[in-house]
């Protein structure tokens, strides 16, 4: 009997799922988004096909969240779940396996163990944003496809005092792009909403507990336009009100966007997020620069 229970408790073993954290980086430029798509593709698409190489069972990665064509991301969170009798490599290899058979525009910047419970949409607990806007008559050819190009003098000091105005809960229907469906709820959290200046770049960098679709474009475009003098910062308050896209500025271009990091863990300030925990930044991570692509940094 005792002989039949350990023979069953290691096939059992041997038939467990082993469930893996990554954190991916990609340039959006070629993509038309994350999600698979029925025509186009998507970066899910070309990572799930990397798997499939190495691990036949594994059809579908779930991930933090959706970014639209052209959009970039320094920090999606995905998770999947690898049979242990398929997983015969160190686990400290599996990010340099994946990217062997990925293009040079997406990369598993890291893959580790997390627990059987963990899930990396409903586990999120916020989103940071960065958009560059490069300020200057004469675009960086360097920066073609990472930064919006906007020749026109802008006003720094009145964009910071509207940025500060989106802060707080609010229902963000007037930033966001339209849907063929209503939302259940277009009530979000930022937490921060700040521009940061090195020379001719600007970066918007912009945290919640969530987004609404094409939001931080709205959101990017309307201070660009409160820059120009167009929208006062006294507008603000009542274009959220008004929760109608006309009210407010212009979507700004995707490719200006990225999504920087998602946050897990401990809530280190009010609001519903669209997790189950709560939200703290101390997870040994550096605050990032306002250069493109950079870590570590002081702002």
């Amino acid at each position: 009997m005792a002989k039949s229970f350990f023979l069953r408790a290691s096939v059992s073993w041997w038939f467990m799922n082993l469930k893996f954290k990554l954190v991916i980086a990609y340039d959006g430029t070629a993509y038309q988004g994350w999600q698979v798509q029925k025509i186009g593709t998507g970066v899910q698409e070309k990572i799930e096909a990397a798997f499939g190489k190495m691990f036949p069972s594994v059809k579908r990665i779930h991930s933090s969240s959706r970014t639209d064509t052209g959009v970039h991301a320094l920090g999606m969170v995905a998770h999947v779940e690898i049979p242990r009798a398929e997983f015969k490599i160190p686990a400290a290899r599996l990010a340099l396996a994946l990217n062997a058979f990925l293009p040079d525009d997406i990369r598993v910047l890291s893959a580790s163990r997390v627990p059987e419970t963990f899930h990396a949409r409903f586990d999120a607990t916020g989103k940071q944003y960065r958009y560059f806007v490069w300020n200057h008559a004469a675009m960086n050819p360097l920066l073609q496809n990472r930064a919006w190009h906007f020749p026109m003098k802008l006003d720094l000091a009145i964009m910071r005092t509207a940025a500060k105005l989106f802060i707080g809960k609010h229902d963000f229907k007037s930033f966001a792009g339209t849907r063929s469906y209503e939302m259940e709820s277009n009530v979000r959290m930022l937490t921060r909403c700040d521009i940061k200046k090195s020379g001719a770049q600007l970066t918007f960098i912009i945290e919640g507990d969530g987004f609404l679709y094409k939001m931080c474009r709205g959101i990017v475009g309307t201070l660009v336009q409160a820059g120009q003098g167009k929208i006062a910062p006294s507008a603000i308050a009542d274009i959220l009100r008004r929760k109608d896209r006309r009210a407010a500025g212009m979507t700004a271009p995707a490719h200006g966007l990225v999504l920087w990091k998602v946050f897990y863990g401990k809530k280190r300030s009010g609001g519903a997020g669209e997790g189950r925990g709560g939200w703290d930044r101390s997870n040994g991570e550096r605050e990032c620069s306002d250069g493109v692509w950079s870590n570590g940094v002081k702002e």
